[in-house]
């Protein structure tokens, strides 16, 4: 039975370790933040959609779009969809909101004739917290209860990650869609993205936490950048697979079928070792490649949301290294957030803390040998060495801005907020404290 009214919420959410490695299959370390996304969803049926939304202290016009302008014969077609966006020229994040609708309709069968959408998110866009995934995932949410969808597993985040490749355009991993949809507060999420092993959460110890400070530039997980190092991950696998025998038809057949368990590795670069990539692999990838000459020589990628640009110089090995070396790290610091107790001796913990932190320092370095750092992160970055009480940070989530995540204890806090405070004078900007 249809539900006129419902409503629902989901957090953003803090990329502790992991970032970009997700689509390479990495483990990750996800914490959600306190600031929730909340929609709510009036039902109609005259298929009109108006769309209101209030982003922080920023109202946004009111948007209408006739749902059936979003339907190519009265079916759902996620590429048409996907370029009546554009045309239409609305805002970017209606396609978040009503991507959702199409996507339930095609993929679990729901009429859908219209509604009024109310969003009102204390995540801020372009900070790199997820603002995106807590949006989709609260509108899922929102009208699965309106038409009685129920969902299993990890059903539901993935498919907010479809609306975001498939009718969004923007290439992000399923990381973001889980945090805002499985995460608990004062926990760490690890998941290990080969697509969706969820773990069980970690209780951050007492005297520990994890801050993040906007640097005050515009993240965009849709940017060319960001495209580019996802591309050159999996051009680089599809050359270490063809190192190993495999050929351009095996590699067109498993990106069709979506199916690579018959692939070297699985498909995931992060299956390879660290010694495995140093000893075998490294040399034998470009440090860059075109497109133009990679298409030549190897036709294809697997990856399905990315497009290979002829034009563009791609770096290879360095956009390989990073998820292999990064994988690494994660499981490292894991197994040394799991280490630290209460019982523990401070001499002991600070040793922890600081091995923790240089994990987030090597981190934030390989992002910016990937080209995905920003001034203004690295200063960030650089203002929290030899600061009291912080022991890391690093870039987060898809780079080229956003937000640094800090790894501090109960001192580094007051520091962590100094460092805000002056940024915020410097750049006579509102910049936003996650804690």
């Amino acid at each position: 039975m249809l539900k006129i009214f419902t409503e629902a919420s989901a957090p953003g959410r803090l990329d502790v370790m992991g970032g970009i490695a997700d689509y390479s299959g990495s483990l990750v370390l996800q914490m959600p933040i306190s600031q929730k996304t909340c929609v709510t969803v009036t039902l109609r049926n005259d298929y009109q959609c108006s769309l209101e939304s209030k982003l922080g202290a920023d109202k946004i016009p009111l948007v209408n779009v006739d749902f059936r302008d979003l339907l190519k014969s009265n079916t759902v077609d996620y590429d048409f969809a996907k370029a009546k966006f554009k045309q239409l020229k609305v805002d970017s994040w209606i396609g978040y909101v009503l991507g959702c609708a199409l996507a339930l309709q095609k993929e679990k069968g729901i009429e859908f004739t219209g509604a009024d959408f109310n969003i009102t998110s204390e995540v801020p866009l372009g900070k790199g917290v997820s603002s995106s995934a807590s949006i989709e995932v609260a509108t899922l949410k929102a009208l699965s209860e309106a038409f009685d969808v129920s969902f299993s597993g990890n059903e539901l985040p993935k498919l907010a990650q479809r609306v975001e490749n498939l009718i969004v355009g923007a290439p992000c991993g399923l990381m973001d869609q889980l945090a805002s949809y499985l995460g608990e507060p004062k926990k760490l999420l690890p998941i290990l993205c080969q697509p969706d092993l969820v773990h069980q959460s970690i209780s951050i110890p007492k005297g520990i936490f994890f801050i993040g400070i906007d640097s005050g530039v515009r993240h965009s997980v849709s940017g060319a950048s960001y495209s580019d190092v996802r591309c050159a991950a999996f051009m680089g696998y599809t050359i270490i697979a063809s190192s190993l025998g495999v050929s351009t038809e095996e590699i067109l057949s498993a990106k069709l079928q979506y199916d690579f368990s018959k692939l070297p590795y699985t498909g995931y670069l992060c299956n390879i070792s660290v010694d495995e990539f140093e000893n075998i692999f490294f040399k034998q990838l470009p440090t860059f490649i075109t497109g133009k000459d990679f298409i030549k020589n190897f036709l294809h990628s697997i990856d399905s949301v990315t497009t290979i640009n002829p034009e563009t110089a791609y770096a290879i090995r360095q956009c390989v290294a990073h998820p292999i070396n990064e994988n690494e790290r994660v499981h490292t610091f894991k197994a040394l957030l799991l280490s630290l107790n209460e019982s523990a001796k401070a001499e002991e913990r600070n040793s922890i803390m600081k091995k923790m932190g240089e994990l987030m320092y090597q981190s934030h370095a390989s992002y910016s040998q990937c080209g995905l750092g920003s001034d203004r992160t690295d200063e960030i970055v650089e203002l929290s060495k030899n600061q009291p009480g912080i022991y890391g940070a690093k870039i987060t989530g898809g780079g080229n801005g956003g937000t640094v995540c800090l790894l501090t204890d109960e001192e580094g806090i007051a520091s962590a907020k100094k460092i805000h405070q002056m940024l915020c004078a410097k750049y006579k900007q509102e910049l936003v404290l996650f804690e």
